[in-house]
């Protein structure tokens, strides 16, 4: 066997949804802020999140994250999210996993029995605090930036139908649209048939309105679709499936677009400071949110959501990376 480079890994799930978090073998990166230290990572390290996401090692739905020194004092890391597609600012879904396998592996020790983790992320500082009972982390929650909705039934010609979209910001972008609109059911089974029609969506909207935080300029583009409709019981407040740009489909519930419905909900008047809203995915794992505070963005009312759910750890591996391999570098057939 012949390694020009080994890189250790963990893997955790909230919600179903994987996450392989880096633990040894990347490039130290180059910044003193985390968009400067992601851009040097896209920039001349994106090698790595091929190795460790695409095949033969990950696969095409596969997440990731790399821990990096904390750039604010109050932080205990800096983390840098990873997709099959790319980098992303935030992952809802990601800041669980990753809390919990730092405490159950014991690289964050814990005293007690609510245990705080804050993260340097590219949206800005994120405290995670998770309940822990003999080693086990039973759940975390953790305060998400401000969310908020920019366009309502937004009218959009997608074929030959007109759509009625919602868009909102969670953290990352989302157009939001609702499964009887597309006629489309939310269960496994129509996955492929979900990915092709939020997809669709996703490139209509870009094509008809720019989407731009209004307090941040590098904050822009949709992230993902969101296909919303009725949980199958009362134990959800709705049933929702996340796709993103690249055609990934989220096994959880999405955390970051779990806080955009939030501020949709609220603001129709449906949700108010402290009303719990639990979102269940296709494989009926759920997050659940609610309204710490109102605030404003920009000219726009918005929300602090605060977003909890339950991850995993199901295992550690050793990557070779073999310069020899045709398939070194990583591929992916969706």
């Amino acid at each position: 066997m012949r390694a020009e480079r080994v890189l250790t890994t963990i893997d955790a799930h909230a919600g179903g949804a994987l996450l392989r978090i880096i633990t040894h073998g990347a490039p130290r990166l180059r910044g003193t802020t985390m968009r400067e230290r992601l851009n040097d990572m896209r920039t001349n390290h994106d090698d790595v999140r091929r190795q460790v996401l695409l095949e033969p090692r990950g696969h095409a739905d596969m997440s990731g994250a790399l821990l990096v020194p904390p750039v604010t004092a109050e932080a205990d890391y800096g983390v840098i999210f990873m997709t099959t597609g790319g980098y992303s600012w935030l992952s809802g879904h990601g800041i669980i996993a990753l809390t919990t396998a730092l405490i159950e592996t014991g690289a964050v020790p814990y005293n007690g029995p609510d245990v705080r983790v804050t993260y340097d992320t590219v949206v800005g500082p994120i405290q995670a605090r998770a309940t822990v009972d003999q080693g086990r982390v039973l759940a975390v929650r953790f305060r998400n930036v401000p969310a908020f909705r920019t366009h309502q039934g937004l009218e959009v010609p997608v074929g030959e139908r007109t759509l009625h979209v919602d868009i909102a910001f969670g953290g990352a972008w989302y157009a939001i649209v609702t499964a009887e609109e597309l006629n489309v059911a939310l269960t496994p089974e129509m996955a492929p048939l979900l990915v092709h029609e939020a997809l669709a969506v996703r490139r209509a909207v870009s094509n008809l309105v720019d989407v731009v935080h209004p307090d941040d300029d590098d904050l822009a583009g949709l992230y993902g679709t969101v296909i919303t409709g009725p949980a199958p019981d009362d134990s959800a407040s709705i049933r929702s499936a996340t796709v993103y740009a690249n055609g990934s489909l989220d096994r959880s519930a999405c955390g970051t677009g779990t806080s955009a419905l939030i501020a949709c909900q609220s603001a129709d008047g449906e949700l108010e400071v402290g009303d719990t809203f639990i979102n269940e995915s296709l494989i009926g794992s759920t997050l659940s949110g609610r309204i710490v505070v109102p605030t404003t963005i920009g000219e726009l009312p918005g929300v602090v959501t605060e977003i909890s759910g339950r991850g995993a750890v199901v295992g550690m591996s050793q990557l070779f990376i073999d310069p020899t391999d045709v398939f070194h570098d990583g591929f992916m057939i969706r």
